[in-house]
């Protein structure tokens, strides 16, 4: 058709008269479109077929609530039929819904009253063509009943054909949809495939669905979701929720959440994992919409942090995606996910407060996601932080009840700097956690956020070493021969000795450094082994003032005997032996000089021990 335009371009600027056409639509690349690109998979033509029925049928209750309900899906030699005693459809309705791509029946009802229907886009008729050579639909409209029954028949390649027929032979209203497989389709139409769609994606809907296949009858809905149901205790109830959650998400919980938020127009379960789950990737969850199955893998639903769960939710307010196998992002679903995050939020502070053992139970799963969590969640470290166990000089304890001891924490950046200190830091009555454990460091940073009376600092050898006790002046100068040898021998591997005063007593050395030792140690030992441009770069960056130190304990009897032995040699050994059991006590990995020092140590002990052996012999 060629219309005239009414303004712009025409005679009087010196060009011809502008004239506009209609688009040409090609329907077969609008199916390859909606197969390949909208839809994830052709299986959606039965939640389409559903869905046109339900809203049907909702529509025509309506204005009739007394009006059946039932929707029948048979399935027979020639393909499968669905029948719905609905609304249905004049010809003058046919002619602008189902003929006219991109226009729904529903639009003006759903812009008003939204959550009364499931459909919104007015192609899901076409979806049927992923799947189906022709679709026929015989309707006969309850809006206008003195209007005929309708037959339109539509082909994949674009045609469709009209007619009415006889009242007499269609006296009910309602809508039948067919479908005439096409070529290579015949699977999804087999019974079993359409008995499961139809489970898959409509077993929440409000009306009963029945399919008929070798003359059975089966129904494939299950009516009140089984959080509405009314169960004889809270126990049956709770039974029946872990049996819904193990068939629907093919897990077993270990713990069930109500979210029931009717506020927000949404209802379901969340259920806990019971394996790990990882915080990076969120949660796929399964949703519905009014009772029809959106998406079993819907992202987006809840915040973040709560990726320790899987939802199974039924919503009446919440806008899907164009393929409707999504939530569309708007404020409605920020609105429902902050609810929907609070409910996750009451039932971890109610299990806390109240049931202990569950909350055991959470952790000993989810303890690690929690902490990776918690370090973006203000609100989650607030609710968790008491009930989360850090490594501690005063044992595994939550860091509220090791703040109450020890208003100044120091935090060890690795976990050999921890086990290194422990014991003594623990014996000066010292507050050290164990920061090398993941994201513990970056949770103990931000205590004094929720507890500003407490301090958090990293834990260096200055800040140990001046908690242990000096000696008496006389007490070092009768060792100042041991001290000497002590610091010429290791001299060479960047180690001072000091002598110190400290518990435990069972602890004769202590080797600690600070961060800046341990780079110099790095630089030095890449700059040995490195070539000759390297070496000099790396020697440019070699820094003087960084060094570890051995700290002896003057109340060791070990080492105070090491006055006693007069042999310069067998001393050097002692003082070896001594800093090598010292660096075993790190747990950190030893450099090939420390390797060196160790064997050699241990072969003079072992000469020192046998000429000894032999002189008592003769």
């Amino acid at each position: 058709m060629v219309q005239r335009t009414p303004e712009g371009t025409g005679p009087g600027d010196g060009g011809t008269v502008a004239e506009s056409y209609s688009f040409q639509v090609d329907l077969r690349g609008i199916v390859d479109l909606l197969s390949h690109h909208l839809y994830s998979s052709p299986r959606v033509y039965i939640r389409e077929l559903l869905q046109n029925a339900v809203d049907a049928v909702t529509a025509r209750q309506q204005r009739e609530p007394d009006a059946p309900s039932g929707i029948r899906i048979v399935l027979d030699g020639f393909g499968l039929r669905i029948s719905d005693p609905g609304i249905g459809l004049t010809e003058a309705d046919v002619h602008q819904f189902l003929a006219t791509i991109g226009r729904s029946s529903k639009r003006d009802d759903i812009e008003g009253a939204r959550r009364e229907f499931l459909g919104q886009f007015g192609i899901g008729l076409l979806a049927c063509f992923t799947v189906a050579e022709t679709i026929r639909v015989v309707t006969r409209s309850a809006a206008d009943p003195d209007a005929a029954p309708v037959e339109w028949v539509a082909a994949a390649d674009g045609t469709y054909a009209l007619r009415t027929l006889d009242p007499a032979a269609h006296p009910g209203p309602g809508t039948t949809v067919h479908l005439a497989p096409r070529p290579g389709a015949a699977s999804w139409f087999a019974a079993d495939r359409v008995h499961e769609l139809v489970r898959d994606v409509g077993s929440l809907l409000p009306y009963e669905v029945t399919i008929q296949s070798d003359g059975r009858v089966v129904r494939a809905t299950d009516g009140v979701p089984v959080w509405r149901r009314e169960f004889g205790s809270a126990a049956q109830r709770r039974a029946a929720l872990f049996e819904f959650g193990a068939e629907t998400l093919g897990f077993a919980a270990i713990d069930v959440i109500d979210l029931d938020t009717e506020p927000a127009g949404v209802g379901g379960v969340a259920y806990v994992l019971a394996q790990p789950g990882n915080p990076a990737e969120g949660g796929a969850h399964r949703v519905y919409l009014k009772g029809m199955l959106l998406g079993d893998a819907v992202r987006g639903l809840l915040p973040e942090w709560a990726f320790f769960v899987r939802c199974v939710v039924d919503t009446d307010s919440l806008r899907p995606t164009a393929s409707r196998e999504g939530l569309y992002e708007d404020e409605r679903l920020a609105i429902v996910r902050d609810a929907l995050g609070d409910r996750i939020r009451d039932w971890l502070t109610e299990i806390a407060a109240e049931q202990p053992e569950r909350l055991a139970a959470f952790l000993s799963v989810h303890a690690l996601g929690v902490k990776a969590m918690a370090r973006h969640s203000p609100e989650l470290l607030r609710i968790m932080l008491p009930h989360l166990l850090f490594e501690t000089t005063d044992g595994r304890v939550p860091l509220t009840e090791f703040a109450r001891n020890h208003p100044e924490i120091r935090v060890t950046a690795t976990v050999e700097e921890f086990r290194q200190v422990a014991a003594t830091a623990a014996a000066q009555g010292i507050g050290v956690v164990n920061g090398g454990y993941t994201y513990d460091a970056e949770l103990v940073a931000q205590l004094p956020l929720l507890l500003p009376e407490v301090t958090v600092r990293e834990l260096d050898s200055d800040a140990l070493t001046a908690a242990l006790d000096p000696v008496d002046p006389a007490d070092e100068l009768a060792l100042a021969p041991v001290l000497a040898t002590a610091r010429a021998t290791l001299d060479p591997l960047s180690c001072d000795v000091i002598l110190r005063a400290f518990h435990p007593v069972s602890v004769p050395a202590l080797y600690l450094d600070s961060r800046g030792a341990r780079n110099e140690r790095t630089r030095a030992q890449t700059a040995q082994d490195a070539d000759e441009l390297w070496t000099e770069i790396l020697g440019a960056l070699e820094a003087a003032t960084p060094r570890a130190q051995l700290v002896l304990n003057y109340h060791s009897p070990v080492v105070r005997r090491l006055g006693r032995i007069t042999d310069r040699a067998f001393l050097k050994t002692a003082v070896e032996s001594l800093y090598g059991q010292a660096l075993l006590l790190t747990h950190r990995p030893l450099r090939p000089a420390d390797t060196a020092l160790l064997n050699r140590a241990f072969g003079e002990f072992l000469s020192w021990a046998t000429r000894h052996a032999a002189g008592d012999e003769g």
